[in-house]
């Protein structure tokens, strides 16, 4: 039986522009926008306390200076908050991971700042010989084809029961630390990884979100009014 490692450090990405959000996002960056009485962003970082996180990292980008304004250092969540500034062009998902590996553990947990889940963060880990391990969705309405194919405990690039990534995974630095730095997505590096099949899955079945218009806040929004603080 494969040993299963435990992340102990988080990255929450937050450099994105927000393009879909705007004007939302014009003056406010996406993470720092309301929901349910505090930024999206915080939500995160207190549920990432709440599994036992201590440490975690948030890349920023445009309009950086108020996230790492808005969150300090992070005691007031519970958390030892560094912050990986990438500058006026976000580095991608893979470049943004890639730059802050040297403040990260390995394995590593990597959350989207931009969705709300209730997986269970603490149960999240990946087995000794994976490069990552995704957490993967029913694929909602605005992305039927979903991303990735779940067999078994095996996420391929294709199948026939593709599901949609949560924007949730635990990953070794292995993982990035091959490629150079710079600006790069992530899919390629899974996808990668996948034909080797060196990348596991786990379908949440539970409550999840990717905030990524106006209209998917507002709703998240009305769900959440008055169940979370």
């Amino acid at each position: 039986m494969s040993v299963r490692l435990r992340p102990q450090c988080a990255m929450v990405l937050a450099a994105g522009r927000g393009e879909r959000m705007r004007p939302l996002t014009d003056r406010v960056p996406k993470p720092l926008l309301l929901v349910a009485g505090r930024p999206l962003i915080e939500h995160q970082l207190l549920r990432l306390a709440a599994a036992g996180f201590e440490r975690a990292v948030v890349n920023t980008s445009w309009l950086g200076e108020q996230v790492s304004a808005a969150l300090g250092d992070g005691v007031r969540f519970g958390l030892a908050l560094s912050y990986s500034h990438e500058g006026p062009v976000a580095l991608e998902t893979g470049g943004g991971i890639r730059q802050a590996l040297e403040q990260l553990g390995d394995p590593f947990l990597v959350v989207n700042g931009d969705v709300w889940c209730d997986c269970d963060l603490a149960a999240l880990d990946l087995g000794g010989d994976d490069l990552a391990e995704l957490v993967l969705v029913d694929n909602p309405d605005h992305h039927p084809r979903g991303d990735f194919a779940l067999d078994g405990d095996r996420v391929r690039e294709t199948g026939a029961a593709r599901l949609t990534f949560a924007g949730l995974g635990v990953y070794r630095r292995a993982l990035f630390e091959a490629h150079a730095p710079g600006r790069f997505p992530l899919v390629p590096l899974l996808t990668g990884a996948m034909a080797r099949a060196r990348v596991g899955g786990r379908h949440h079945r539970g409550r999840w979100c990717d905030v990524g218009t106006p209209e998917r806040l507002a709703r998240l929004e009305r769900e959440l009014a008055g169940t979370v603080g």
